[in-house]
């Protein structure tokens, strides 16, 4: 874990951020209805755009499912337990934001506001007063903070481009969301924002309390063994109902992860 990078000032720029924006919408009176309206533009031209790659934009945006994405970095677990202490206590945070957060505001989605032949849903079409914010945005921002900051380079030109290339990675993951009709933009960008708050929430947490200390302990690996296989089961059920590619990907991270992790458990 990068210390030197991770100090109280980051959290500054987007509470202030979101203090801004709601102080806002509250002196503008704005409620559900007319939140989703005055990004009816926005939200129809992205999605417009977004989803004339169907299959990218379906592949990526189930990256922020957890189940999906923490595989990719399950690898870390033995190999540098710490990020996963703090990504843990994170994704805690994180889903309890996005509770709160969905069922105080229930904001309803598009296809519960608009007319299904004026945008386009990809996949499986989504209802109900939950659009705000993205549950998705904030598990991917919560998992590539935690990422960004701990591998954080120290020379200030590989720091921007680092930092510059997992924000923009994180949000074509994210407007994915838009892409297959999920979610508004201001629910991504929202979502972008309180994962970033989640992760350094959990980092901080994590620092403090020492919650998740025992990952990196050997005799606990059966857990993580169990836990995997478990996983992988979960995956493959997934493959069979969806062929997609990014299913592919996560399980042949976690069955190389879970090959890792065993081998390191029984070797003497």
């Amino acid at each position: 874990m990068n210390k030197n990078v991770i100090r109280g000032y980051l959290f500054y720029i987007p509470i202030f951020l979101l203090t801004l924006i709601l102080l806002f919408f509250y002196h503008q009176n704005i409620n559900q209805y007319n939140y989703v309206h005055i990004q009816k533009s926005w939200f129809l031209f992205l999605n417009s755009e977004l989803s004339k790659y169907p299959n990218l934009q379906y592949n990526l945006t189930q990256l922020g499912n957890a189940l999906i994405l923490l595989p990719f970095f399950s690898i870390l677990m033995t190999y540098t337990p710490k990020i996963w202490e703090s990504l843990l206590t994170a994704s805690f945070v994180s889903v309890l934001f996005s509770i709160l957060s969905k069922k105080y505001f229930k904001v309803p989605r598009p296809a519960t506001v608009f007319d299904h032949k004026k945008f386009v849903c990809i996949g499986e079409t989504l209802s109900g007063h939950n659009s705000f914010p993205s549950g998705h945005a904030i598990t991917v921002f919560t998992t590539f903070t935690v990422l960004m900051l701990t591998f954080m380079p120290n020379k200030i030109q590989y720091k921007i481009i680092w930092c510059c290339s997992i924000l923009l990675a994180g949000f074509i993951i994210s407007f994915s969301r838009v892409a297959v009709g999920a979610h508004y933009p201001l629910d991504v960008i929202f979502g972008s924002i309180i994962g970033y708050i989640s992760a350094l929430s959990g980092i901080f947490i994590n620092r403090k309390y020492n919650i998740w200390i025992w990952i990196g302990n050997r005799k606990y690996y059966p857990v993580f063994i169990l836990l995997f296989i478990v996983h992988v089961m979960i995956l493959v059920i997934k493959i069979i109902n969806e062929n997609l590619i990014v299913f592919y990907l996560s399980l042949i991270s976690l069955l190389v992860s879970l090959t890792i992790i065993t081998a390191k458990y029984v070797k003497k």
